[in-house]
């Protein structure tokens, strides 16, 4: 999935960097990001987790969550996170493209 989506990012002019995991993102060189697209079910910490340590230590970086599950408490929870999306898998790649374009237009505010 990781692949599929930078593959239609970067055709979309997005540039991308993909991470394996939450714990790989969090060890990741201080880079400039402008939003996070993040599956739901990682290995390790879950996306809605990175989410949670995201938003403690003051970040407002944009997250858009996929998921291949469908559970109403856990779109909640990913609600209350603050993401500017929550997208089930397969999803339709204009909805993907949709998000981030309103992830960019909360950067520039």
């Amino acid at each position: 999935m990781l692949r599929s989506v930078q593959r239609l990012l970067n055709a979309h002019g997005y540039t991308t960097e993909g991470y394996s995991s939450a714990e790989a993102y969090l060890d990741r060189p201080d880079t400039k990001i402008d939003c996070l697209v993040l599956d739901v079910d990682l290995v390790g910490m879950s996306g809605i987790e990175l989410q949670r340590r995201l938003r403690a230590s003051g970040s407002r970086l944009p997250v858009i969550f996929v998921t291949a599950l469908e559970d109403a408490a856990l779109e909640a929870e990913a609600a209350r996170t603050g993401c500017v999306a929550y997208l089930r898998k397969p999803f339709p790649s204009a909805l993907l493209i949709k998000a981030l374009g309103e992830a960019s237009a909360t950067t520039r505010d």
